[in-house]
């Protein structure tokens, strides 16, 4: 059996990745702090793809917890996609450290403190597969979301280092960037429809780049030219800007 093990698996990109992996032929475990509000999907997938789906209970802030869940999964899984995610609105965390913290241990400590742990049994077996879910958000720094894009660009900085340290072992680190995507977390926002991508979308996408050995992907794919260019303009010129 091959388990993929899909973290933060309640979010409505989680689910959709879940789907697809199960579709292509591999076993699931869903880790989410409630696993039991995963109990209507677990039966889904596993009526239309007889694959075996465990639910594990799993908190990412809880760091101390972290060595302990990895130890208790067998077998280990071939891989693991950390899709957890944390958006605090801009000024409301400005203002209330205790958002900004929840951001800092959902987005970047805390996935820092479970792939640590799940890189080295990798390293050591020379084989696997890391996805990690970041953010456009993480390109460059903007009024508009800054607290949030700092937590991703530093997980996306993780990732890259990541992937340089475990190249030599085999083993695969994606970094996922995706735009706007029309979930939960993004329900109360204005969204552009050309911009915006998704879930299944979003699910594919990743499905795809991992099966190809990619680095880093962009989803919608034109968010790669956005921020190209978002990240050349001048910082005289930027800091004036309200985008």
């Amino acid at each position: 059996m091959s388990f993929v093990l899909i973290i933060g698996a309640s979010s409505d990109i989680a689910k959709n990745i879940a789907r697809v992996y199960a579709k292509n032929g591999y076993d699931l475990y869903l880790a989410a702090r409630k696993s039991s509000e995963l109990e209507e999907l677990k039966h889904d997938i596993e009526l239309r793809s007889s694959r075996r789906v465990i639910l594990l209970d799993f908190d990412i802030s809880a760091y101390e917890t972290h060595k302990k869940f990895y130890d208790s999964l067998e077998p280990k899984p071939l891989g693991v996609i950390v899709v957890s995610g944390y958006m605090a609105e801009q000024k409301k965390a400005q203002k209330e450290w205790d958002e900004t913290v929840a951001m800092i241990n959902v987005n970047y400590s805390g996935a820092v403190s479970i792939l640590n742990i799940i890189a080295e049994d990798f390293e050591k077996e020379r084989r696997g597969f890391i996805v990690g879910i970041s953010s456009v958000a993480g390109d460059r720094g903007r009024k508009t979301n800054y607290l949030y894009g700092s937590t991703k660009a530093a997980f996306s900085a993780y990732l890259s280092g990541l992937r340089n340290r475990l190249y030599e072992s085999g083993v695969q680190v994606l970094t996922v960037k995706p735009g706007f995507v029309a979930t939960k977390m993004t329900q109360h926002l204005e969204l552009p429809k050309n911009l915006t991508a998704q879930p299944e979308d979003v699910a594919q996408d990743i499905f795809d780049a991992q099966q190809n050995g990619r680095n880093v992907l962009y989803t919608k794919p034109i968010w790669f030219l956005i921020m190209l260019i978002i990240k050349h303009i001048p910082e005289f010129l930027f800091k004036k800007m309200s985008i």
